[in-house]
């Protein structure tokens, strides 16, 4: 559904991503972890068209996209979470959903984006006690949840979420995973950035392990789990007991 061959981005001269390779099957969560710095996001950044390559392509549903536009991008059906979330603070709960389908809004899709958004409530209840709310009051998992409905709105065939559980309550990192996972069963694709490796690879199929803009490893969860220099780097003592 989505690959990237031998992608290599930079900040000026800079190199960030030297040469990585990932791909998605349709229907998969696939997680990518690392420590900071590592070019998480920098990837996610290159998929959604903010950043370009200078070397390498990356394809979606076979089709080369590597210098499409970030608006084109998202009209194929690629839609990214940011770190951070980067709401519109002073916007209602309701306005940023509808921004989430700019590129849809017309007199023939309102009956449609009115059960987008219906759709949701149904994912996030909390949001919809919100409705009328300021973004920028909510907390910190409300504003989550808001973020990834957003993304939602433009009816993604694949989501990119850059670090969910950022600055979150365990409790409340416990809840985004579990409406990750049901969005999974819903259909949705997803590509997932996490620093928090317990919590990542305990929703993900498969993952890839980035240092210093490599790719290091890339296993089935299950396997990655029982690496040692994983265990050692980013899972710790009596990780299985977490999330299970």
């Amino acid at each position: 559904m989505l690959k990237l061959v031998s992608v290599s981005t930079y900040y000026g001269a800079i190199q960030a991503l030297k040469g990585i390779s990932i791909h998605i099957q349709e229907g998969e969560i696939v997680t990518l972890i690392g420590a900071n710095g590592a070019g998480k996001t920098t990837t996610l950044n290159t998929i959604s068209g903010l950043l370009h390559p200078k070397n390498g392509q990356i394809f979606f549903l076979d089709k080369d996209i590597t210098r499409f536009s970030p608006e084109r991008i998202v009209r194929m059906g690629i839609s990214q979470v940011p770190e951070g979330r980067q709401l519109f603070p002073t916007m209602s709960v309701m306005d940023n959903l509808l921004l989430g389908s700019y590129h849809r809004y017309g007199r023939k899709t309102k009956k449609q984006i009115s059960q987008d958004i219906e759709g949701v409530f149904q994912l996030f209840p909390i949001l919809k006690e919100r409705i009328k709310q300021k973004a920028g009051t909510l907390s910190g998992g409300e504003q989550q949840m808001l973020a990834i409905g957003r993304a939602l709105m433009s009816r993604p065939k694949i989501l990119l979420l850059d670090e969910p559980s950022m600055g979150l309550a365990p409790l409340v990192i416990k809840e985004i995973f579990g409406r990750i996972k049901a969005l999974r069963e819903e259909g949705t694709t997803i590509l997932l950035v996490e620093q928090n490796a317990k919590a990542a690879l305990n929703v993900a199929d498969r993952g890839y392990v980035m240092e210093t803009g490599k790719i290091v490893f890339q296993e089935t969860t299950e396997q990655l789990k029982e690496n040692r220099e994983v265990q050692r780097a980013y899972l710790g003592k009596g990780y299985k007991e977490v999330w299970e």
